[in-house]
């Protein structure tokens, strides 16, 4: 269950979590993963067949957000500390950004660290196994592994060409701070 730091407090109940993002314009779900699955994803990597295997075995939850959202596609990503270049591909995702598609994840393992910067206030999401996070297309955010480095999730997209991350200069961004 996800985690929101925010500068007067920590937010761990789950309605007033819910309820904060989505006054932030942000959509979260938790969603139990099939235990079915829990051996493949216990394994810090993956190989192509095992990526595949997975995604069949949530292609249930694929079907319904393409109802619920109209994504077209997914994919799977996993990440930890032996991907050679993972600190560069990490680089790209640390500093504030904004992508032209809505920024969709399920994280199936491990967990991370999503950065916002909404409505002038600075905040961190911590999530992990079963949180389910949308990011509306335009949203200031930054993503990082956190101390675990190790992560597996889902991407949902409408447009794969909208998620290449647009830099923004955090210094223009009024901040509360």
């Amino acid at each position: 269950m996800a985690t929101i730091l925010r500068k007067t407090e920590t937010l761990k109940d789950p309605v007033a979590m819910k309820d904060f993002l989505f006054s932030k314009g942000l959509v979260y779900e938790f969603y139990k993963t099939p235990e079915t699955l829990d051996l493949i994803l216990g394994q810090k990597g993956l190989n192509d067949a095992e990526k595949a295997e997975v995604l069949s075995g949530l292609e249930y939850r694929f079907d319904q957000l393409k109802k619920e959202h109209g994504y077209k596609a997914n994919d799977l990503v996993v990440l930890h500390d032996e991907v050679p270049g993972i600190q560069d591909m990490l680089a790209k995702f640390d500093k504030l950004h904004i992508h032209t598609d809505e920024e969709v994840r399920y994280i199936i393992d491990g967990s991370g660290i999503f950065g916002f910067i909404i409505d002038g206030e600075k905040f961190e999401v911590h999530v992990s196994k079963g949180d389910f996070l949308s990011i509306p297309a335009n949203t200031n955010h930054w993503f990082t592994l956190d101390k675990n480095l190790r992560i597996k999730a889902v991407r949902y997209f409408k447009d794969n060409s909208g998620w290449t991350p647009v830099y923004v200069d955090e210094s223009q961004v009024l901040v509360n701070v």
